[in-house]
C-alpha cells in the first residue's frame, strides 16, 4: 500500500470523527445563538430600550386595526392561539406520558416530564422577574392574564411541540422526518404570529419565546443523551430520535392486519345502515311530535317539583357530562391509550364512528323533526337544536357502550365490569339531568336510544370490533415476536 493510499484510508477513518465534530460544534453554535438572543431580549425588555418598545407597540397597533375588524380572523387566530395554551399541552404531554410508560419506555417520558416541567416553572418566573405589561390597543379582541415576556404560549408549545417532536422522530420513516419537523415548526410559528396578532402579547415576547424554548429543548436532550451514553446506549444522530431503539414500541399497531377487508363494500354497507337508522329516527320522531302524549310533558313538569339550588347544580354537572366537550375528551384521552394497550386500529375506528355517525344522525334527525322542547321552564335556555332526539343522551350511550364493548372483549380483571356500569350509570345520569332542567321528553330519552341501538349494531357487524381481540399482553408479546422476526 503507498504512502497515498494510506492518507486516503487514514481521512476516510476521521471522516465519521469529523462530521460528527462538525454536528457538534454547529448545534453548540446554534445553542449558544438562541441563548444569547434571550439574554439580549431580556435585557432589552428589563430596561426599556426605546427603538425595541416603539417597533414592538407600532407591530401590535398594526395588526389590532387589521385583525379587529374581521371576525373570521379574529376566531381563526384564537384556535391557532388555543393548541398553544397550557389546558392543551398540559394534557397532550400528560397522554404521550401514560402512552409512553404503557408501552414500557420509560426513559423518554421522564424526559418529557422533566422538560415539561421546566417550561412551567420557567415562565411565571420570568415574567414574575421582568414584570412587563401587556400591549394596549385600541381595540381589544382578546385578553391575557399575568405578565407579558416571554410569550407563555410561544414557550410551551415550541417545548412541548419541539420535545415530542423528538421522541416521535424514532419511529418516523427517513422520508417523513422533515416533513414532521416540518410541521411542527409551522405550528409553533402560527402560534406565536396569532399572540401578537391578537394583541395580547409583543414581538419581543414572541421572539424570547421562540428563543428560550429552543435553548430548554436543547440543554435536556443532550442531558438525555449524555444520560443514554453513561447507561452504556450508543448516541446516533438526533434526527432519528432521542431513543431509536424504541421504534418498534412506539409503532401504533405493528402486529395489525389489513383494518378492514374490502373497505369499500364496508363504506356501503355502514352509509345503507345510517340511512336506514335516519328513517327510523324520523318516523319515531314524527309519531311522537304528532301524538305529543300527556306523560311527555307530564314527566319534566313532575321532575321540576323537586327543584332546589343543590338538585340544579347537580343536574347541572351531569348534564354537562354528556355535551360535546365532554364526550370529546374522553374520546380523545380513550383513543391513544387502547391503541397502547391493545396495538389494533380498529376498536379506534369502532369508536370513532360510532361517535361520528351519532352526531350526524342527531342533527339531521332533529333538523328533520324539528320537535318542540317540552312546554316548562328550561333551565339551559334556548337550544339551537329540536327536542328530538337528546343529543345528549345519545352521545353518551353511544361513548359508554362503545368502550364497554371494547374493553370487556380485551381485560380479564374484574374491573372491566366498572366500563359496564358506566354504560349504565353515566346514561341514565344524563338523561334524568336533562328531563329534571326541563330540556327533553321521556320519548325524547326513547330516540336517543333508538339511535344507539340501531347504529352501534350497523358498525358491530360491519367494523367487527372484537375480531382478533387481544390483551395487554398478548398483544405485547405478538409485537415483540414481529421485531424478532
Amino acid at each position: 500500500m503507498t504512502v497515498d493510499d494510506n492518507r486516503v484510508v487514514e481521512r476516510a477513518g476521521w471522516a465519521p470523527v469529523r462530521h460528527f465534530a462538525e454536528r457538534s460544534v454547529l448545534g453548540l453554535i446554534a445553542v449558544v445563538a438562541a441563548g444569547l438572543g434571550f439574554a439580549t431580549l431580556l435585557l432589552l425588555v428589563r430596561f426599556h430600550w426605546t427603538p425595541m418598545l416603539r417597533l414592538d407597540q407600532s407591530i401590535a397597533d398594526g395588526l389590532n386595526n387589521w385583525v379587529a375588524p374581521h371576525g373570521w380572523a379574529v376566531q381563526v387566530l384564537k384556535g391557532i392561539s388555543t393548541v398553544g395554551g397550557p389546558s392543551w399541552l398540559i394534557p397532550l404531554v400528560t397522554v404521550v406520558v401514560v402512552l409512553l410508560l404503557i408501552r414500557r419506555r420509560p426513559r423518554p417520558a421522564i424526559y418529557l416530564a422533566v422538560t415539561g416541567l421546566g417550561a412551567m416553572l420557567l415562565d411565571p418566573s420570568l415574567k414574575a422577574l421582568v414584570g412587563r405589561v401587556r400591549p394596549v390597543v385600541a381595540d381589544p379582541i382578546a385578553y391575557g392574564t399575568g405578565n407579558s415576556f416571554p410569550s407563555g404560549h410561544t414557550l410551551g408549545s415550541t417545548i412541548t411541540y419541539g420535545m415530542l417532536t423528538l421522541v416521535l422522530l424514532s419511529v418516523t420513516g427517513k422520508k417523513w422526518r422533515g416533513w414532521l419537523i416540518g410541521a411542527a415548526a409551522l405550528v409553533i410559528v402560527l402560534i406565536g404570529l396569532s399572540r401578537i396578532a391578537l394583541g395580547v402579547h409583543f414581538l419581543s415576547d414572541v421572539l424570547g419565546g421562540w428563543f428560550l424554548g429552543l435553548a430548554w429543548i436543547s440543554v435536556t436532550a443532550y442531558a438525555f443523551r449524555v444520560w443514554r451514553r453513561e447507561a452504556g446506549h450508543r448516541n446516533p444522530p438526533l434526527a432519528e430520535g432521542l431513543e431509536p431503539e424504541a421504534a418498534a414500541d412506539l409503532a401504533p399497531a405493528p402486529a395489525e392486519g389489513p383494518l378492514l377487508p374490502h373497505p369499500w363494500a364496508k363504506g356501503a354497507e355502514i352509509l345503507v345502515g345510517w340511512v336506514l337508522t335516519f328513517g327510523l329516527l324520523w318516523a319515531f320522531g314524527t309519531a311522537v311530535t304528532t301524538w305529543n302524549p300527556g306523560f311527555d310533558d307530564g314527566v319534566p313538569r313532575w321532575l321540576q317539583t323537586f327543584r332546589t339550588p343543590g338538585l340544579d347544580h347537580l343536574s347541572w354537572l351531569w348534564s354537562k357530562a354528556g355535551d360535546t366537550h365532554a364526550i370529546l375528551l374522553v374520546s380523545l384521552v380513550f383513543c391513544p391509550i387502547a391503541l397502547a394497550l391493545w396495538r389494533q386500529w380498529r376498536p379506534v375506528l369502532f369508536l370513532v364512528l360510532a361517535m361520528f355517525g351519532e352526531l350526524t344522525l342527531f342533527l339531521t334527525s332533529a333538523a328533520a323533526v324539528g320537535r318542540p322542547r317540552p312546554g316548562v321552564e328550561q333551565l339551559d335556555g334556548q337550544m339551537p337544536t329540536s327536542s328530538f332526539p337528546s343529543g345528549h343522551i345519545a352521545a353518551t350511550m353511544c361513548l359508554w357502550i362503545t368502550i364497554a364493548i371494547i374493553v370487556l372483549a380485551r381485560v380479564r380483571h374484574w374491573w372491566r365490569w366498572v366500563f359496564v356500569a358506566l354504560a349504565v350509570i353515566m346514561p341514565l345520569g344524563v338523561a334524568l339531568s336533562r328531563m329534571y332542567r326541563g330540556m327533553h321528553h321521556p320519548t325524547d330519552v326513547a330516540g336517543a336510544a333508538l339511535l344507539t341501538a340501531c347504529w352501534l349494531s350497523v358498525l358491530w357487524f360491519t367494523v367487527r370490533p372484537n375480531a382478533h381481540a387481544e390483551t395487554a399482553t398478548e398483544a405485547r408479546d405478538e409485537a415483540r415476536a414481529l421485531e424478532t422476526v
